[in-house]
């Protein structure tokens, strides 16, 4: 235990943190099994001891931001069951189709109740654009707008959503630009809430996969699907948008991004909160793009998310009193771990957001480039 002890202090001590210092990032330490646990598990010790209450931080955020701009996670050699959980990405395709809903289960499902609670107004679980707005309401309408600004839209024209949410985007679209939507999303709860909230407009919501979409259409887009498609299947993605977009019609993604290469997402991520998730590079897009689509537009505003996620553990942390009859504390700890890191991530650059174009090889550009 001493011994562990000390390697963790040292690394802490490189990254500018105290074993229970007074600045709001130092850890406090509630148990010494801590030590051992983070340099056996990595960061599924770590996260799970913040569930487990081994650990606490005033400042949450800026402790795992400064862990990982020391980069810690390469500093700490990870055991054999997390090697054996890499080996398992690389060899089998953990995104195929018959595990499409398992994410929807236990993530999207968990409960109308608290992404009400936590989101904006007119529920978006992605990144929202802060550019010109004041608040979280504003920032995502100011996404949403901009998303459609990107794809040229139109009155009348069709648009595909893969991985429709609660129908957010497509209830603005229908509104305010006078568009007919289809979406599809894995999410039980989200097409129930969706049909009711896009009630009366050109909105039509399935729980289906992305890969089974069929007709065409002059938009076919997604915000956040992409997380969940995995490297095995970004060519088949881009088959399905080559397959439902009419040929002079525009395709565009939005997702978060990785600066390298990987096949998986951290074993915390994947065992608590996003099954069989990963993020794409830009190299694994640009090869799944290849002889589909001339990329138009590549836009980074990877910062914005930080802000966003911040507004959502606000939000989350405000509601707690209502939530708490359902949710325990132990959810509570891992939802504030689950946000409080990704915020890191953003902060720290090791995670960005990309809005992406694309148009068909032969067609003229598109006035695309805008913010």
């Amino acid at each position: 235990m001493g011994k562990a002890k000390n390697v963790v202090s040292i690394l802490f001590e490189d990254a500018g943190i105290e074993i229970n210092g007074n600045r709001p990032w130092d850890i406090r330490i509630h148990d010494d099994r801590f030590y051992t646990r983070l340099l056996h598990d990595h960061i599924l010790g770590l996260g799970e001891s913040y569930m487990d209450g081994w650990w606490d931080c005033e400042a949450m955020d800026q402790l795992l931001t400064k862990m990982a701009l020391a980069k810690l996670n390469e500093k700490v050699k990870q055991n054999w069951r997390i090697a054996l959980f890499l080996l398992g990405t690389r060899l089998f395709n953990r995104q195929k189709s018959s595990r499409a809903y398992e994410v929807g289960i236990k993530h999207y499902d968990i409960g109308n109740d608290l992404y009400r609670a936590m989101l904006d107004r007119r529920m978006l679980y992605t990144c929202a654009y802060w550019k010109n707005a004041e608040n979280l309401d504003e920032a995502q309408e100011a996404k949403l707008d901009l998303v459609c600004r990107k794809i040229g839209l139109k009155p009348g024209m069709t648009v595909l959503e893969l991985g429709c949410g609660w129908g957010s985007f497509a209830k603005y679209a229908a509104e305010k630009y006078g568009t007919e939507v289809t979406g599809v999303t894995v999410s039980k709860q989200q097409v129930e809430l969706g049909r009711e909230m896009c009630k009366g407009l050109p909105v039509k919501l399935r729980l289906d996969d992305y890969r089974n979409a069929i007709g065409q259409y002059d938009r076919v887009i997604s915000i956040g699907i992409m997380e969940h498609v995995g490297y095995k299947n970004y060519r088949e993605y881009m088959r399905v948008v080559d397959r439902t977009l009419k040929p002079d019609g525009i395709a565009f993604i939005h997702t978060i991004g990785g600066n390298i290469s990987v096949t998986s997402t951290n074993p915390w991520i994947n065992k608590y909160i996003f099954p069989n998730g990963m993020l794409p590079s830009i190299a694994q897009l640009g090869r799944a793009m290849e002889g589909l689509f001339v990329m138009e537009d590549w836009h980074n505003f990877g910062p914005d998310y930080d802000r966003t996620l911040m507004a959502w553990y606000e939000n989350f942390e405000r509601a707690w009193p209502e939530l708490r009859d359902k949710y325990d504390e132990r959810f509570r700890r891992m939802w504030h771990f689950y946000l409080l890191a990704s915020a890191a991530g953003f902060r720290s650059r090791e995670t960005q957001l990309w809005q992406i174009v694309m148009t068909r090889p032969g067609q003229p550009q598109p006035p695309c480039r805008v913010s």
